[in-house]
């Protein structure tokens, strides 16, 4: 079974059957708005908490002078998320960290829409039970503004990423970015989302 059909499975917590990607928008919709806007007493539905956007960021300050390793990066993030990454280059120079301005310190891309939902289930779904020994991601990773953050130590988890042609094993930082008010309704959203917080 390839990646693609892989991830087109419904959150863990709706069951086993395929789904396609604009089924996740509609899940949100039609279960996880409804379950927000019952438990959290909104006055309006514009007020229920909403997925923003997902970022994801690789930091290579070791490969600002090597095309090679960043070229490698940007492949590996291309094939996990379906999207083309940008390069983030430092905003002033910092002489102990022998940092120029313009230097390469990261790549990342930022997903929307549907391409967002999707990564989402995959990466809840399929790419996280792949970690070894897994437990559960960290229940207390948000910021107090309702957004959330995950560090992964390796691209391997990623079905999508070939052992055997990668250069180097890398870790990535994912951000849930949420219309959230509260670090409290964030956690509950992502919790019907699907994710695996521990417990």
């Amino acid at each position: 079974m390839s990646g693609r059909e892989n991830a087109q499975r419904l959150p863990a917590s709706v069951g086993k059957e395929k789904k396609t990607m604009s089924e996740m928008k509609t899940y949100y919709k039609e279960t996880v708005a409804p379950a927000l806007f019952k438990k959290f007493g909104y006055k309006s539905v514009m007020e229920t908490p909403k997925l923003n956007k997902i970022v994801i960021n690789v930091g290579c300050g070791e490969a600002k002078d090597d095309q090679k390793k960043i070229d490698a990066i940007m492949s590996d993030l291309s094939q996990i998320t379906g999207q083309k990454p940008v390069i983030c280059r430092a905003k002033k120079a910092i002489a102990n960290f022998k940092l120029r301005e313009g230097n390469i310190i990261g790549v990342k891309v930022t997903l929307r829409g549907e391409i967002m939902y999707e990564f989402l289930d995959r990466f809840f779904n399929i790419a996280l039970p792949r970690v070894r020994d897994f437990r559960g991601i960290n229940p207390n990773s948000f910021d107090g503004r309702g957004n959330y953050s995950v560090g992964i130590k390796e691209q391997l988890i990623f079905p999508e990423i070939d052992y055997e042609k990668i250069d180097a094993i890398r870790g990535m930082d994912i951000n849930f970015v949420t219309t959230a008010k509260t670090d409290e309704e964030a956690k509950e959203l992502l919790a019907l989302m699907g994710a695996p917080f521990a417990k």
